[in-house]
């Protein structure tokens, strides 16, 4: 049988050849022969390990990975040359309402935002951070637009719930 420390051992190799997130659901899969109860502990373990180090195991969209503390982006950015792809301004506005409001349709994103919006949520969609949900049950029967799992990863969150709240944002955005 495994010992924490060796099961330990097996996530920091899994997480770190993997270079995505790994659902629960998949180590579950993976360590098969061990006892939920090990598994979480040794994650608890593995997690306060590097607590306060350049790299830690963060809990995001349903799973676990590595990753590096925000505070060496600049280092890693010159690193791999350039600045991350950024989402125009009409994107990250589009993402937003679609994050409140999911499942919302074009429609109610429009009026919101005030313009016609098909160019933005056309580049959410090809970079994978929304994705079409369902259509609406109404006359016309509109496509419903919601978040994939990588918008998870990339804004780094564990689920929906972590998204600020709408009264924090306007208290940052009326100071």
């Amino acid at each position: 049988m495994w010992s924490v420390e060796e099961l330990e051992r097996a996530l920091e190799a899994l997480f770190f050849a993997a270079g995505r997130v790994v659902t629960r659901r998949e180590l579950a899969k993976i360590f098969s022969e061990v006892e939920k109860s090990s598994l979480e502990e040794a994650l608890e373990a593995l997690k306060k390990r590097y607590q306060g180090r350049g790299v830690r195991l963060a809990e995001v969209a349903g799973g676990f990975r590595f990753e590096t503390d925000p505070r060496f982006a600049p280092y890693i950015r010159r690193l791999k040359q350039g600045s991350p792809p950024k989402l125009s301004r009409a994107a990250l506005e589009t993402l937003a309402i679609i994050a409140y409001k999911q499942p919302v349709t074009k429609a109610e994103i429009e009026a919101i935002r005030g313009v016609d919006s098909a160019g933005a949520i056309k580049t959410l969609l090809e970079k994978g951070l929304i994705k079409i949900s369902g259509r609406k049950d109404v006359p016309g029967r509109p496509l419903l637009y919601a978040t994939t799992t990588k918008f998870l990863e990339v804004f780094g969150l564990k689920d929906l719930k972590d998204l600020p709240k709408l009264k924090e944002l306007e208290d940052v955005f009326h100071d």
